[in-house]
């Protein structure tokens, strides 16, 4: 028996809370636990650590972008880290592949040292997931620190020439089917798409509408810190980066809101199109939640004496549509109401829009964690109500009326294979141009509709088809 003495053990040393990479792995595990999106759950989140004195502005930067690109590189992350642990992706533990991905976005997409984002992730591990599992996240994050990210997508990314789909989807963080959708509806070669996949991948700019009789964008400008106007929208107004619109008054009285350049156009060409004949004194949002399209087409109805009815089939949402169209300078309504069993009679609208429930794939630049959630199925599962509430819009609609179909997805399936198929399937309507109401525009296509892209236009993909019933 060797006589030499026992090395003492170590003290046990607590673990450092970090109160950045510990709200942000609160928001991941609330976006993979309950569906939530992070949009909805980081400002609370963020709110609450601010007022307790737990983050300065500095540091709810950093915990949004951790969350953010975490979240908008999962699908490139998950291929790494599958490379880097001994076994199957789906048998690592939900929370434990969480903080994995924290420190591989902090290793390979972040400027912060190798050392800094190692010894931190596996400081949060040890604070949320126990000694234990920190000594497996250690390891596999050591082995992610051994190459960059472009040296690991050469491993873990198939050559474009063998499978062009999955390479994409892995070097740009798109699951396969979405690439596949997002090429069908986009067409032409490799440089566009690539551009698209980059652009769903950028932080989008914060945009707000300066609703008309309430507010101007010249008042916003000059008003708001370094705002810019917007590219395309006359109501439109861009914050810098890292703007909190929630602190301004204008936003918090509804004289300004949050909107994306793409929804205001959608709403202003509804408003522009040309009728045959008739009045022009009543409009529809027909599925007006949460409220942003319809507080701008009451502010225009207004301008002209008309009146909207905005419709909404959730209560609660209905609820957000009546506190979008507070202080309205004209008459409006809001009722709770099924677009698809409509309480209003056949033929009592000169407008209606018709914003119908989709995939939201057009808008990934601002929900990532959606790219994960939907799946081809649910495509089938949102035809028959888009169809439904189209053919509803223009039922609603007078003769000489116009109907703007509006989806905030490209996808084929939920834009032009609706509205053809709801054409050749009612008559009595006909599709009108609706490229001269985007005035000075580029990459607007064929027409007669509207695709808008992230990477083209600086928008959410939005789609817009302008329906004139004729009978």
């Amino acid at each position: 028996m060797s006589n030499r003495p026992r090395r003492p053990a170590k003290p046990y040393r607590r673990p450092r809370r970090d109160p950045v990479r510990i709200l942000a792995f609160e928001a991941l595990r609330a976006v993979d636990e309950r569906d939530a999106y992070a949009n909805l759950v980081l400002p609370p989140l963020l709110r609450k650590a601010r007022t307790a004195g737990d983050l300065d502005a500095r540091d709810a930067a950093l915990a949004t972008e951790l969350v953010y690109g975490t979240l908008r590189h999962q699908g490139t992350y998950d291929a790494i880290i599958a490379e880097c642990v001994d076994r199957p992706l789906r048998d690592v533990d939900p929370p434990v592949l969480d903080v994995l991905s924290l420190g591989a976005h902090q290793l390979l997409g972040t400027r912060i040292p190798t050392h800094a984002a190692v010894s931190a992730t596996v400081e949060l591990a040890r604070v949320v997931l126990g000694d234990g599992r920190a000594k497996f996240v250690n390891a596999v994050l050591r082995r992610i620190a051994a190459d960059d990210l472009d040296g690991w997508l050469d491993r873990v990314a198939p050559p474009y020439d063998d499978d062009a789909e999955e390479h994409l989807g892995i070097r740009h963080s798109h699951p396969r089917w979405v690439v596949s959708a997002l090429w069908d509806a986009l067409g032409g070669g490799r440089r566009g798409m690539e551009e698209l996949l980059a652009a769903d991948n950028d932080r989008p700019e914060v945009t707000l509408v300066a609703r008309p009789g309430r507010t101007t964008p010249g008042e916003l400008l000059a008003t708001v810190p370094d705002a810019a106007p917007g590219r395309w929208s006359p109501y439109a107004v861009r914050l810098s980066e890292g703007g909190d619109p929630g602190t301004l008054e204008t936003v918090q009285d509804g004289r300004a809101g949050v909107q994306d350049e793409g929804s205001q156009l959608v709403a202003l060409a509804l408003a522009a199109a040309p009728l045959d004949d008739g009045p022009d004194a009543s409009w529809l949002d027909a599925c007006a939640g949460p409220g942003g399209k319809a507080a701008l087409l009451a502010a225009l109805a207004a301008r002209r004496g008309a009146t909207l009815t905005a419709g909404e089939r959730q209560h609660h949402r209905a609820r957000l549509v009546a506190r979008a169209l507070r202080g309205n300078p004209g008459p409006y309504q809001v009722l709770t109401a099924d677009g698809t069993r409509p309480p209003w009679r056949d033929g009592a609208f000169d407008r209606v829009l018709v914003d119908v429930p989709c995939t939201g794939l057009g808008a990934l630049r601002r929900r990532p964690e959606a790219r994960w959630r939907r799946r081809p199925e649910d495509l089938a599962g949102f035809a028959p109500l888009q169809r439904g509430l189209l053919e509803q819009a223009l039922k609603a609609t007078r003769p000489g009326g116009v109907v703007g179909y509006v989806t905030c997805s490209p996808h084929p399936a939920e834009t032009r294979a609706v509205v053809d198929d709801v054409l050749k399937h009612t008559g009595g309507a006909e599709l009108l141009d609706a490229r001269p109401l985007l005035p000075d525009m580029p990459g607007l296509g064929d027409g007669p509709d509207v695709q808008l892209w992230p990477h083209l236009h600086h928008t959410d993909a939005m789609y817009l088809a302008l329906l004139r019933r004729t009978g």
